[in-house]
């Protein structure tokens, strides 16, 4: 196969309603969106969204980053989608959610000239359907026991919740009402997506386990391993890594300081499809807990290229995300649909997306 021509875009879509994450709110989902075309006229499509404080990166960022990685780029010509990572890596330092846009839609055209789904590319499905998790992100006790209620009324049965946005006490208050409200029976974690302090991360994760919780991720700075590994000597659950897990020997460095048993595993973080599948199977070697997830929020082109991860996950332990839901309208025809809480995807080649370019026009605000 032989790229022809590589076109990046920025878009904008509102969300249903605000997600309140540690130090942010979310109101509207911005993303990279990457078409490239080969020599052939097959088309592929990719997608990363802005995650500055796990990434470093923004729309305008990743788009100035395919734009510096197109004349080395367009005209390479490559045999196994595994080869693209090798390409663009020593392109630029970092800018790894530019490169997992990128990567993602090599492999959609690789996927639609042979006729095959991207999972099969991968070495085949593990599982039929992945176990979605659903965000409780109001911040507020009565909203997030009731959307989580009325989420298990429509057969979800994995649930996490946002903290790091109150104080210990009041998160811990709101977490043991989600678990106490919903049973036993469902697997419940909590996120603070790094933002307690070292003091407070303690105080609510010897209270986790009281809570009801499964597991607790991130509950500090990605990058202190030391607090980490005294947090999860503190906590009667498991400790998972996610800003903390930026490449493959990452997972060795948590396990070995007895910082996290698990974490979570996404494209913008480890550069697209190869990386997250290396890093599924070498999970799978250590007895690393295992999430496939998105970043919010994200349409169904990054969905759906999470899900054909998910299915061929050696071990998906700890479920995965999806973040297209959470979306007024998704620019692709066929979005994804969860199910009794469970997610799949067509076995139509590539990725099984048809983006829908009217749309993809509409919410384009950056070229």
């Amino acid at each position: 196969m032989k790229i022809k021509s590589i076109t990046p875009l920025g878009i904008r879509i509102p969300m249903i309603k605000p997600i309140k994450m540690a130090g942010i709110v979310i109101t509207d989902a911005e993303s990279l969106v990457v078409r490239i075309e080969d020599t052939d006229g097959n088309i592929g499509w990719g997608e990363s969204t802005t995650a500055p404080t796990m990434t470093g990166e923004t729309v305008e960022s990743m788009v100035a980053a395919v734009k510096f990685m197109m004349p080395q780029t367009e005209g390479f010509e490559l045999e196994d989608p595994s080869e693209f990572f090798q390409h663009i890596h020593p392109l630029m330092i970092a800018n790894e959610g530019a490169k997992a846009a990128m990567d993602s839609a090599v492999y959609d055209i690789f996927g639609k000239r042979s006729g095959k789904p991207v999972y099969d590319l991968l070495g085949g499905k593990h599982r039929d359907q992945a176990t979605v998790l659903w965000l409780l992100a109001d911040a507020v006790l009565k909203s997030d026991v009731e959307a989580g209620l009325a989420k298990q009324d429509e057969g979800f049965r994995a649930f996490k919740v946002k903290v790091g946005v109150a104080t210990p006490e009041e998160d811990l208050a709101r977490s043991k009402a989600v678990c106490e409200a919903l049973g036993k029976d469902m697997t419940i974690s909590a996120d603070a997506n790094q933002g307690f302090s070292l003091k407070d991360g303690l105080i609510y994760a010897r209270g986790a386990q009281d809570a009801g919780l499964d597991f607790f991720e991130q509950p500090i700075d990605g990058t202190d391993i030391a607090g980490m590994t005294e947090i999860s000597k503190a906590c009667g659950i498991p400790i998972g890594a996610d800003e903390g897990i930026h490449k493959l020997s990452d997972i060795e460095i948590h396990l070995k300081a007895g910082a996290a048993i698990g974490g979570s595993l996404k494209c913008i973080k480890l550069g697209g499809i190869t990386q997250v599948s290396k890093a599924c199977h070498l999970s799978a070697d250590k007895g690393f807990h295992v999430n496939i997830a998105g970043k919010v929020a994200e349409t169904s082109i990054s969905g759906s290229a999470n899900v054909h991860l998910a299915l061929v996950a050696p071990q998906l332990d700890w479920d995965m995300s999806i973040t297209s839901h959470y979306l007024q309208f998704d620019i692709c025809k066929n979005p994804l649909k969860v199910v009794n809480g469970e997610v799949t995807v067509s076995d139509r080649p590539g990725l099984g997306v048809e983006v829908d370019e009217s749309k993809l026009e509409q919410v384009t605000y950056l070229k």
